[in-house]
């Protein structure tokens, strides 16, 4: 893989010239189930949130008897397979291009099956983005192409890793991805410590992981949703690494990708 090189586009939908096809990577559909833990977070932040969430909390305390935990609700993106794959589509062909969108659910591999079923002429990938739990915290692996036939027999060896972290088990997954040539290996988002651990405990973990398993890792994710300021660290990290970055839209709504890939072939 090429060197990468980063470029701002101010009008959506503007031709991209020099250019052929656009891909988007990472986007979810109604098949991902987001955490509501992030209103916790959320309220450290804002005086009118932490009174709102209070609030919540003693009413339904005195409806159900009980106390509120949102660590185990969650609530799922709006559009359909279909439909999130049309979204990013359109706006790569807007912009000039020949539309490859892989679609990365969380840990749920149902939307690009089901493309794949819909639309048997067009190449739609089966991809995922696997939750990594790792020294405390998790990342997030962006898994594109795998091979559709042994597609759900490799989500259910990813998903037991994600149940039950195994010593020695994840090098095992890493290799057996990385061993087929047509499949793509992206560290999404790796400084954001979404668990809220320390950035200094998820930094330590992140290190670790790239010394002992980076091999594996293709490209590590510049994030349509995350701060340019953070996204400028993983430039440096990924030169340290001697890795590509490569663009993720992340997007969860309505919008399509904010960040996508463009290549001449």
């Amino acid at each position: 893989m090429g060197k990468s090189t980063i470029q701002a586009q101010e009008t959506q939908g503007q031709s991209v010239h020099g250019y052929r096809t656009g891909i988007s990577l990472h986007s979810h559909t109604l098949h991902s189930r987001e955490s509501l833990d992030f209103i916790y977070f959320a309220a450290r932040k804002s005086a009118p949130l932490r009174y709102v969430l209070r609030e919540g909390e003693r009413r339904y305390r005195q409806l159900h008897g009980m106390e509120l935990d949102l660590n185990r609700g969650w609530w799922t993106p709006p559009l359909a397979p279909l439909d999130a794959f049309v979204l990013e589509q359109k706006q790569l062909e807007e912009m000039g291009l020949r539309p490859f969108v892989s679609i990365t659910d969380h840990d749920n591999i149902e939307a690009p099956m089901s493309l794949q079923a819909i639309e048997p002429e067009k190449h739609i990938p089966v991809s995922v983005e696997w939750t990594v739990p790792y020294r405390g915290t998790f990342f997030h692996i962006g898994v594109h192409n795998i091979v559709a036939s042994r597609a759900r027999m490799m989500m259910e060896h990813l998903e037991a890793y994600t149940a039950e972290p195994v010593a020695g088990r994840l090098t095992e997954l890493l290799a057996e991805l990385d061993a087929d040539p047509a499949a793509l290996i992206v560290f999404n988002h790796p400084l954001w410590d979404e668990k809220s651990v320390g950035d200094d405990v998820h930094r330590d973990a992140l290190a670790e992981l790239l010394s002992t398993r980076g091999e594996f890792f293709h490209a590590l994710e510049i994030n349509g949703l995350r701060p340019w300021s953070e996204n400028k660290q993983v430039v440096a990290l990924a030169e340290k690494w001697n890795k590509p970055v490569i663009s993720g839209g992340d997007r969860h709504t309505l919008e399509p990708n904010a960040t996508v890939n463009v290549t001449t072939p």
